[in-house]
């Protein structure tokens, strides 16, 4: 009966610790959570009217039709580009 007595112990024990460490990184998250709203800066939105610029510009298409020439031996063509 004495073991079983033990075993009770060592069970309360470790699900309490289990439930402590869970706790803190689930307080620790939080933490992070606040912190890093705070320090990160808002996302801009667009409105829905507005489109962002994706074209690139002529010496940015010139490059990537000069790559791609290369890479290709002359067998492929960039017909258009847009950032993402």
């Amino acid at each position: 009966m004495n073991y079983i007595g033990l075993g009770v112990q060592l069970m309360i024990v470790g699900m309490s610790t289990v439930f402590l460490i869970l706790l803190i990184v689930i307080w620790g998250g939080k933490l992070l959570i606040k912190v890093v709203n705070k320090v990160a800066p808002e996302e801009v939105v667009l409105p829905k009217g507005t489109a962002a610029p994706s074209a690139v510009d002529s010496n940015t298409m010139a490059v990537l039709q000069q790559v791609v020439s290369q890479i290709t031996g002359g067998k492929g063509h960039v017909s258009s580009a847009k950032r993402i």
